[in-house]
């Protein structure tokens, strides 16, 4: 009778007091999630039209370049300078971006829920998505609406790229700002997105588009300046006309107030942001 071996145990590593994980997180997962929604936030821009996303460049190039070109020929002699074209986009490109920033990313929400559904995908991921889309789509339109105007034309202007990107960079902000805030506004009470397009029709005529700050009678100027893109605009029109100085301009005031609706918005959305997807 042949002898058969017992079997032996197995011998396990000793255990040095740490539990080993069940379950491994997939790395990079809000990344890869953001990602995504950057390509859905491309093709989807303008899909039903050819050309897709190009064409949502192209279209507000060509708007504004019209536009500045009716009023050039409307307006001879501009406040600033002696080109009507560059005078107007130094105004209308800044207004256009904190506009089409503001628009979208209020609509983050209600346009992605069904995507929100998925565990791994969340309302800040949806955020950074669309910010980051619109911010290089409006980067893009800026640059070939001042080339175009500047190479095309004869505009007398030294532009000044520090200050081209700062009032960029705080137009866009105060968009992302406005924006979150209306994210959850919009989608808690919807009655105020109708209300919100009645109180910012006049923006377009209060914002120094086609006028200077300070040409402004001094009791308005008090009001007007708590407007934060005449900010911005002041801040374009500084970066172009070397000889502007435009004092009331305050960086400061722009980030704060954008700052200030940025918490306050996220801190609404973290708190609702279940109830608003349910509802």
């Amino acid at each position: 009778m042949t002898n058969v071996p017992l079997p032996t145990r197995r011998v396990t590593a000793p255990n040095d007091g740490k539990l080993r994980p069940v379950h491994k997180h997939r790395s990079y997962a809000t990344l890869r999630a953001i990602g995504a929604l950057i390509l859905r936030e491309v093709t989807t821009m303008k899909s039903g039209t050819s050309g897709g996303y190009l064409w949502s460049i192209a279209e507000p190039v060509g708007g504004v370049l019209i536009l500045t070109l009716i009023f050039s020929l409307g307006f001879r002699t501009p406040p600033m300078g002696t080109n009507f074209a560059i005078f107007y986009a130094t105004g209308v490109v800044p207004f256009t971006m904190y506009m089409a920033m503001s628009g979208r990313i209020a609509n983050a929400i209600t346009s992605t829920k069904s995507l929100l559904a998925y565990p791994a995908v969340t309302f800040v991921d949806a955020l950074i998505a669309r910010a980051f889309v619109i911010s290089i789509t409006q980067i893009l339109i800026a640059a070939l609406v001042f080339t175009g105007i500047v190479l095309g034309m004869e505009t007398r202007t030294d532009p000044q790229i520090e200050g081209i990107v700062l009032s960029i960079t705080m137009g866009l902000m105060l968009g992302l700002g406005v924006g979150v805030m209306n994210c959850f506004l919009f989608s808690a009470f919807p009655i105020w997105e109708q209300l919100w397009s009645i109180i910012t029709k006049p923006l377009f005529l209060v914002s120094c588009i086609f006028f200077i700050f300070d040409e402004v009678p001094e009791p308005i100027q008090k009001y007007l300046w708590f407007n934060p893109l005449v900010h911005v605009v002041g801040e374009m029109r500084k970066s172009f006309y070397h000889s502007y100085v435009g004092e009331y301009v305050s960086p400061t005031y722009v980030f704060g107030v954008s700052l200030a609706l940025i918490a306050l918005g996220l801190g609404l959305l973290i708190r609702y942001h279940r109830d608003l997807q349910n509802s």
